[in-house]
């Protein structure tokens, strides 16, 4: 009884020595192999929308997989017609499961083509490379529009004054300098000066300079504003204003200051008072203010640092008219309505500036009976 166990026991450790080597020789079979040095391009964003002319920008980024070390060279092979890249930097180093980045530049020109187009982008390093595709769509540039309008629409002097128009623009795609004129209607010997010119903003002064020796009359004076649309194209608006000189008006006298001193950015009221010497009051009306000129410092001078007036820019009265000036008296013009003188803020150095004297010139309209 004993021999008949002993087979089936034998047989049983030998199907459990063949399994057990069957699971050894299996395991073999499935040994991991080293990962393959390589990297990776990642881009945002992915894709870029322009006006033909302008350049789109992304950030290439690039990883190192599988231990890579060492350098990696950006390229755009495949570019659109009409189109240039550049990579800041253009090559980069890796270490291994780093990452670093790139930015792409994509600049369009005036013959780049308008739609959508693909642009392949490579990394390439030694024995290893990848590739991204970027999109890109150029639009056809808008055209661009001027207009302007001119406040007062009219104004009434005495030969021998200075009238102030202020000039508003309202720009579309169009955004560059813009350049002022007149055309006609000026009285003889009259000179017309505007400030800022060319102007970078949206408004600027006109100063109309008569002679004492002007001829009373109505002038109609047209004023022309000319800039560069995106397209390249010059767009003109126009304004007209009236001029009326009247030697009948009656005389009175303009003294002021400024509140405080001048510096870049900052705005000060112009504190007047309006003299009436008749007999008999007086309505004034049109009251101006002009920037004459501006005087440097001897030093500012001598080291040749600039300052002029269009450095400053003046806001006119913003009450209401007519300033009644009592005979033989005199009113005070101050507040948030009375002229406001600031100095601009510009990109240039100002230095000039400090210490300057500027000179205002002061005019207006006075009837009385």
């Amino acid at each position: 009884m004993r021999g008949t166990r002993t087979a089936p026991y034998r047989m049983i450790r030998f199907l459990v020595a063949g399994l057990c080597l069957l699971l050894a020789v299996t395991g073999l079979s499935y040994a991991v192999q080293p990962a393959k040095p390589g990297i990776t391009l990642g881009l945002s964003p992915t894709s870029q929308s322009v006006t033909r002319g302008q350049s789109a920008t992304y950030t290439v980024s690039v990883t190192s997989t599988g231990g890579f070390t060492g350098a990696i060279t950006f390229s755009a092979p495949g570019l659109p017609s009409g189109t240039s890249a550049s990579y800041s930097p253009v090559s980069v180093t890796l270490t291994s499961g780093g990452t670093a980045t790139t930015t792409l530049t994509v600049s369009t020109t005036a013959t780049t083509p308008t739609g959508s187009a693909v642009i392949t982008l490579q990394g390439l390093g030694t024995k290893v490379s990848d590739t991204i595709n970027a999109g890109l769509t150029v639009n056809a540039p808008l055209s661009g529009a001027l207009t302007m309008t001119a406040a007062p629409a009219s104004v009434t002097q005495a030969p021998g004054s200075i009238a102030v128009f202020t000039v508003q623009l309202t720009r579309t795609n169009l955004t560059g300098p813009v350049t002022f004129a007149t055309v006609g209607g000026l009285p003889s010997g009259a000179t017309a000066t505007f400030t800022p010119n060319p102007a970078n903003g949206n408004s600027a002064n006109v100063q109309i300079t008569t002679p004492d020796s002007a001829t009373d009359g109505t002038y109609t004076l047209s004023l022309v504003a000319g800039g560069k649309d995106t397209t390249g194209t010059t767009r003109s608006a126009y304004a007209n204003v009236t001029l009326v000189l009247q030697t009948s008006g009656r005389a009175f006298a303009i003294s002021g200051n400024l509140t405080g001193q001048l510096a870049p950015g900052v705005t000060r009221p112009l504190d007047l008072t309006l003299t009436n010497p008749n007999k008999k009051p007086i309505s004034v009306t049109n009251l101006t203010v002009a920037l004459s000129s501006v005087t440097r410092t001897p030093y500012a001078v001598a080291h040749n640092l600039p300052c002029g007036v269009s450095d400053y820019r003046i806001t006119q009265y913003a009450g209401t008219y007519p300033l009644t000036v009592p005979a033989n008296g005199s009113i005070a013009v101050s507040g948030f309505s009375a002229p406001q003188v600031a100095m601009l803020d510009t990109a240039v150095n100002q230095d000039g500036c400090k210490g300057a004297t500027v000179t205002l010139a002061y005019s207006g309209a006075g009837q009385g009976s």
